[in-house]
C-alpha cells in the first residue's frame, strides 16, 4: 500500500500526464449563483482601521444569547465581495485548472453581475436569472452564512428552455463529459432539472459520462424531499455515472434518511468515514460516494473488479486565509483525478490538495500549481 507521500506525488504526476488532454475533457456545471460578501464581526474597535475580530462561532454566539431582552449592536466588516454558490466556485476551480467549462446558472439578467466578469472570461456563461446573496460571517473555527435566496426559484427547468432553449440546452449537455450539479438544499426546483434528464436529454446520448451531485447541506429540507432526491440519483445513475459528493454532517443526514447504520458522536464518525462512503454507495446504487471530512476524505467507487475504496488525509491547516468555498473546490479537484483516470485514493489527494491549495493562498491552483502542491503536500496541522 503507497504512502500518503508516494500517493500524493503519483498523483502529481498523473495530472501533468493529463495536461497533454485536459482541453478535450469538456464539462458542464450548473445550476445555482450568489454574490458573496465575506465578512467579519467586530469585537473590539481601535480606531478607524483597526479592529479585533470574534474569533470563535461559540463567542458570537454567546454574544447574541447575551443579547435576549436588551439592544445590541453588532458591527460588520466585509473583507472581499466576490462570487458565490456552490457551482461558480467550483466552476470556477475546475476552469483555473485548465479544463473547458460551460456553465448555466443565475449570474445576473439582463447582463451579469460584475462579480462574475472574470470568471466569465475563463467560461462559456449562460446565465438564466438574478444571482442569489450570502453574507458569509467567517471565523477560526467555521463560518455562518447568511442568505438571500429568492431569485433561486426561477433556476429550474422552465427557465433553460426559455432562456437556452432545450434543442441548444441538449446539445451543451451531449457534448461534455461531465455535468456537475450542485446545491440541491436552496434549489428547490432543481428536481424538474433532474427529471428532464432522466426522462428526455440522457436517453438521447452515450452514458459515458460522469453526473457529480452536492446537496449543500440538507439539514433545512424536509425527511421526504431529501428521500426523493436520493431516488432521483439512482435514476440518473441508469444513464451515466453519478458521483454523490457529501461532507460530513451530510453524509450523517442522508444515512438517517436511506436507513444506513453511523457510529454516534463526531469523533467516532470521522473514524468511520470509509465505511460509511461504502455504505452510502450500496445504498444510493450510484457509481461512487465521496465523504469528505475538513480533515480529510474518503470513497467508494464501482470499478471493473468491484467496489474500490479508499481514504487520504488531507493538508489541514488551523488558520485558513479564506475557508469559504473549500469545500467546492475539494469537489472540483476531485472530479478533476476522476477526468484525470487517477485511481480513487489519488482523487482523494486531487481533491484535498485543491481544497488546501485555496485556503491557504484564497484562490484555486491552476494545474501545474496543484501537482507542485501534490508533490510536496504539507502534513495535516
Amino acid at each position: 500500500m503507497p504512502t500518503r507521500t508516494e500517493t500524493a506525488q503519483a498523483a502529481a504526476a498523473g495530472l501533468r500526464t493529463f495536461a497533454n488532454t485536459i482541453q478535450d475533457t469538456p464539462v458542464l456545471i450548473g445550476f445555482d449563483g450568489f454574490v458573496d460578501a465575506i465578512i467579519a464581526v467586530v469585537d473590539k474597535r481601535h480606531d478607524t482601521d483597526n479592529y479585533d475580530p470574534v474569533h470563535t462561532l461559540d463567542k458570537f454566539g454567546q454574544r447574541i444569547v447575551d443579547s435576549a431582552g436588551r439592544s445590541s449592536n453588532v458591527e460588520l466588516v466585509t473583507k472581499l465581495e466576490k462570487l458565490g454558490g456552490n457551482g461558480p466556485i467550483m466552476a470556477n476551480a475546475m476552469a483555473t485548472a485548465g479544463l473547458p467549462v460551460t456553465y448555466i446558472g443565475n449570474l445576473g439578467t439582463p447582463s451579469l453581475n460584475p462579480v462574475f466578469n472574470d470568471f466569465a472570461e475563463m467560461a462559456t456563461v449562460h446565465s438564466i436569472a438574478e444571482p442569489g446573496h450570502t453574507d458569509a460571517l467567517e471565523f477560526d473555527d467555521g463560518k455562518l452564512m447568511l442568505g438571500k435566496h429568492a431569485s433561486l426559484r426561477h433556476v429550474n427547468q422552465e427557465t433553460i428552455d426559455q432562456q437556452i432553449g432545450r434543442e441548444a440546452y441538449v446539445e451543451i449537455v451531449r457534448n461534455t463529459k461531465f455535468l456537475g450539479m450542485v446545491n440541491w438544499t436552496m434549489l428547490t426546483k432543481l428536481n424538474t432539472i433532474w427529471e428532464a434528464l432522466i426522462e428526455e436529454v440522457l436517453p438521447q446520448m452515450d452514458n459515458d459520462r460522469y453526473v457529480f451531485i452536492d446537496l449543500a447541506d440538507p439539514s433545512k429540507r424536509t425527511s421526504e424531499d431529501l428521500a426523493e432526491a436520493m431516488a432521483l440519483t439512482k435514476k440518473l445513475n441508469a444513464e451515466s455515472k453519478v458521483v454523490v459528493g457529501f461532507n460530513l454532517s451530510e453524509a450523517t443526514q442522508v444515512a438517517e434518511v436511506l436507513g444506513v447504520p453511523v457510529p454516534e458522536g463526531d469523533a467516532a464518525q470521522k473514524a468511520a468515514v470509509q465505511q460509511i462512503a461504502t455504505d452510502l454507495r450500496e445504498a444510493l446504487d450510484v457509481h461512487c460516494v465521496c465523504v469528505h471530512p475538513r480533515e480529510g476524505a474518503a470513497a467508494a467507487i464501482k470499478t471493473d473488479t468491484g467496489i474500490g475504496s479508499a481514504i487520504f488525509k488531507g493538508p489541514f491547516v488551523a488558520k485558513p486565509k479564506l475557508s469559504t468555498g473549500a469545500g467546492d473546490n475539494f469537489n472540483a479537484g476531485f472530479c478533476l483525478g476522476l477526468l484525470a483516470g487517477l485511481p480513487i485514493d489519488q482523487c482523494l489527494c486531487t481533491g484535498t490538495g485543491t481544497s488546501g491549495f485555496y485556503v491557504r493562498n484564497a484562490h484555486s491552483p491552476s494545474l501545474d500549481e496543484l501537482a507542485a502542491f501534490c508533490d510536496d503536500l504539507p502534513d495535516p496541522e
